[in-house]
């Protein structure tokens, strides 16, 4: 496979890739092209790359400096803005479970404490709920607490911990 074949392979597999991580396909796109790209690109050249509008290459990367993803570069002389991606692969997932947790979690965990502090009722319906959202709510605090150990934890105890898991 020729090099440019392989680029585009791997900008379209990440751009899919991104939308099961909660980000949309451009995204994820810019993202892998400024990933691989060894020099900080400019928005004129992402926006070349990947056949996409001004406005929306700049809404892309404007979101994956949000997310903490890519990061501005300024270089001597030049007006322009450059980008360049967190190549960190660890970095990289640890900010996207950030970003998960403060966009998905946590709006859950909130709604469930909200409807959790329901009057007390002799319903079967009204017990029914109870159980039910009390159930979520402790697999919901669990999983927002594993996740933010993990967001936390070394490289190192999460790969030795991983190779324990699958021995």
């Amino acid at each position: 496979m020729e090099y440019q074949e392989g680029k585009q392979k791997f900008i379209q597999a990440w751009g899919t890739l991104g939308s099961n991580w909660g980000i949309n396909r451009t995204m994820a796109q810019v993202h892998a092209l400024l990933l691989i790209s060894p020099d900080p690109l400019c928005a004129e050249t992402i926006m070349e790359e990947l056949q996409i509008s001004r406005g929306n290459a700049n809404m892309n990367i404007r979101a994956l400096i949000d997310w903490g993803l890519v990061f501005k570069e300024l270089k001597p002389g030049q007006r322009k803005e450059f980008f360049v991606a967190e190549k960190d692969m660890w970095e990289i997932v640890k900010k996207v479970i950030q970003q998960r947790k403060k966009k998905e979690l946590q709006p859950v965990l909130k709604v469930l404490e909200e409807v959790g502090n329901i009057n007390p009722s002799d319903s079967v319906e009204a017990a029914e709920f109870e159980k039910v959202i009390r159930d979520i709510t402790v697999f919901a605090s669990k999983a927002d607490s594993a996740l933010e150990n993990l967001s936390k934890a070394d490289q190192n105890w999460f790969v030795g911990t991983f190779m324990k898991m699958i021995k």
